[in-house]
């Protein structure tokens, strides 16, 4: 018998993480999901492997502790356990503004949102590419487009990054794929504070956008940005001068 495939999907326990987790185990993926909460991850294994019959690995770790991140990353590198699907999903963002942050605040979120995409995304490449097989999906955001503080900065790194080692592994039969969602309907903004900005036509729905990204991953693109509506903004923003791009990342950062 074959087996099957195994995705570790890293913030696995709720939004955009947990919809990734569901939609590749109905896919017919094994799963090793990783968060910082104990309790959700159980119930969500529970919960796929009696809808799903998929196997189930639960790692605790929060990712930005380095011991923590470099056991994930041991998981993807075992080569008697091979990892074909990474999702770096895991991330939050901040409620203040740079200068109003404590700086070991910002330092944590670097860590999870750039460091730990860097660590993983190392150990997966290269396991991937001796195998000549994988996918690795980071998950950006439409933010990355705009100047708009630290998290638009880590999330323009890791577009470029992955547009980097989608070059890096061209040829190899791994592909790498950024994913660049807007606003969408999860716990992100409740848990940094953030008030819901903006009409209902710009939120997106969770399934709906994973659904679209693996079928950009299945055609190979690099980059996904779901939504017609963020479509047109990135297109929108890719010939914008960067004054007036500056300007809207200023008046975004008036709303928190």
């Amino acid at each position: 018998m074959t087996p099957r495939p195994v995705a570790l999907v890293t913030g696995a326990s709720a939004g955009i993480g947990r919809e990734f987790a569901t939609q590749l185990a109905r896919r017919g993926h094994d799963l090793v999901l990783v968060a910082r909460d104990a309790g959700r991850l159980a119930e969500l294994a529970t919960q796929l492997t009696q809808s799903y019959a998929a196997g189930c690995e639960v790692l605790v770790a929060d990712l930005s502790d380095r011991q923590a991140l470099q056991t994930v990353a041991d998981r993807l590198a075992d080569g008697a356990r091979p990892v074909d699907v990474l999702v770096n999903n895991a991330g939050f963002a901040l409620r203040r503004s740079f200068l109003r942050s404590e700086v070991a605040d910002e330092e944590a979120s670097l860590d999870v949102l750039v460091r730990a995409v860097l660590v993983l995304s190392h150990a997966a490449g290269r396991a991937m590419r001796e195998r000549g097989r994988g996918t690795i999906i980071n998950v950006s955001s439409v933010a990355g487009f705009v100047s708009s503080g630290t998290y638009s900065a880590a999330k323009a790194w890791v577009t470029a990054f992955t547009e980097g080692l989608a070059l890096e592994l061209q040829d190899s039969g791994v592909t790498v794929t950024a994913l660049c969602p807007g606003f969408t309907h999860t716990e992100f903004q409740e848990r940094a504070g953030i008030s819901k900005p903006g009409p209902d036509f710009i939120w997106l729905d969770p399934a709906d956008l994973v659904r679209d990204c693996l079928r950009d991953v299945d055609k190979g693109r690099v980059v996904s940005v779901p939504g017609l509506q963020y479509k047109a903004l990135v297109g929108l923003l890719g010939v914008l001068p960067r004054p007036l791009i500056r300007k809207a990342g200023q008046v975004a950062r008036r709303r928190r």
